[in-house]
């Protein structure tokens, strides 16, 4: 059997699961990792890694060729949106991530927004696109109080502003539109959604889709979902693949515009999106409406969905790249998932770094996953942003949630964590307000 030298790209929770769902593949592979930080997870099961700047296509192209890399799956958006696909493609290497005119789909919110509206795909928005302050006090009118403004590129999740939440009246968003027109930047401003969010991705081919179980990650720092928003606290999904305030019918809805997506983009692009369709949903009480899309696996979201996939994931990977993906079933086990970060103190505003952090204590090793670490005198150390995280995979959420909370609890440093991710108190309350607004 020929073995697979398989690059993957980044360093973070979401790479570490998705190198050790590789590693469990039955395939003969050898691993490298380009990385932005030592992740210890990810060394123990590589046959290298090395710290370069993962968004250089031409570095990337380079090492590729001379570790003669057979298939590349690029973790992070940012090599995405800087063309690593694309030159990976022309190289000849099998690619799991889209192009660079694809991966718009995450970079640009006025082009999906656009995309949706043009192949008259379901579940957008009212909203309009400004490059300067003409016309957008006008269409704030439009919309009252109930209104989003939306940075229109990369920004880690903080380029979103949210009326009730972050902007309170409209002088507010004014405010913060006049901010980003200084710095030149475009936006997108749309009606808010009123619902319970949840995710859906899909494994892509650029023709074929394979669906992963719904998700509903935490974005605040708190208990209670309060606090600032994050790159994300932690996630959980159910073991009929659903979510308890989900309904099949919501389940359909936002697998058809995922399918409807990736066959529009097919379309206006020219080729296919070949990677993992990341559709971030909001179910409401007029059907399911497409908040955004990413480009790539979600992180906490991979580590759910990894956890419990029982195909070889290599398999998928190659079927992703060949475009074969019709050909090979995708099974994920029937069971629930509840996913747990650690971060620093003061995260994610002033997070605090340099010290250090005891696993020693967390029983199984398999359920955790290192995110922004490092190593100073034989030891683990904080680097700034979310740490570590952990799954707990049982029959219920409750009692995936217990070994969650169980696992995180015994890691020892100057850290904290979503303690309800997971609660039952948590997760009725949200059956409880989808009933209210259906």
């Amino acid at each position: 059997m020929l073995k697979n030298k398989i690059l993957v790209i980044g360093s973070g929770a979401r790479e570490h699961a998705i190198v050790r769902a590789i590693d469990r593949s039955e395939h003969e592979k050898e691993i490298y990792c380009l990385a932005s930080n030592f992740n210890p997870g990810i060394s123990k099961l590589s046959h290298e890694l090395i710290i370069l700047d993962i968004n250089n296509p031409d570095i990337i192209v380079d090492y590729a060729n001379e570790k003669s890399i057979s298939l590349c799956i690029i973790g992070p958006e940012n090599p995405l949106a800087n063309g690593v696909a694309d030159a990976l493609s022309n190289e000849g290497i099998k690619v799991v991530g889209p192009k660079k005119q694809l991966a718009r789909l995450e970079t640009s919110k006025a082009f999906t927004r656009d995309l949706l509206n043009e192949y008259n795909i379901p579940g957008g928005p009212i909203y309009s696109r400004f490059k300067s302050l003409n016309g957008v006090a006008d269409f704030l009118k439009v919309l009252g109080i109930n209104y989003v403004v939306k940075y229109d590129g990369l920004a880690g999740g903080k380029g979103v502003k949210v009326s009730g939440d972050h902007l309170h009246s409209h002088d507010e968003a004014i405010d913060y539109c006049r901010m980003l027109v200084k710095q030149n930047n475009e936006f997108v401003i749309e009606e808010k959604f009123i619902g319970e969010e949840f995710s859906l991705m899909s494994f892509c081919d650029g023709t074929t889709l394979k669906h992963m179980p719904a998700i509903q990650d935490h974005k605040r720092a708190y208990v209670g979902d309060v606090g600032p928003n994050t790159g994300g606290m932690g996630t959980y999904s159910d073991n009929n693949h659903s979510l308890p305030f989900l309904n099949k019918g919501d389940i359909l809805e936002a697998q058809n515009i995922n399918i409807a997506t990736s066959e529009a983009i097919k379309n206006k692009c020219g080729e296919g999106f070949k990677g993992v369709l990341y559709g971030g949903f909001m179910a409401t009480k007029n059907g399911v409406k497409l908040i955004e899309y990413n480009a790539r696996f979600g992180d906490p979201e991979a580590m759910n969905v990894l956890s419990l996939l029982e195909s070889d994931f290599i398999e998928i990977c190659l079927a992703i790249a060949e475009g074969t993906l019709k050909d090979i079933d995708v099974t994920f086990q029937n069971k629930a998932t509840v996913c747990k970060y650690a971060v620093p103190e003061g995260y994610p505003d002033k997070p605090i770094k340099g010290q250090p952090i005891d696993i020693s204590n967390v029983e199984n090793a398999d359920g955790l996953f290192f995110a922004s670490v490092d190593y100073k005198d034989g030891g683990l150390i904080e680097a700034g942003s979310r740490t570590v995280a952990v799954v707990g995979v049982a029959n219920s959420i409750s009692e995936a949630e217990s070994i969650a909370e169980n696992e995180i609890s015994s890691v020892i440093g100057r850290l904290y964590h979503r303690s309800d991710i997971g609660k039952k108190e948590i997760v009725q309350k949200k059956i409880d307000y989808m009933k209210s607004l259906r």
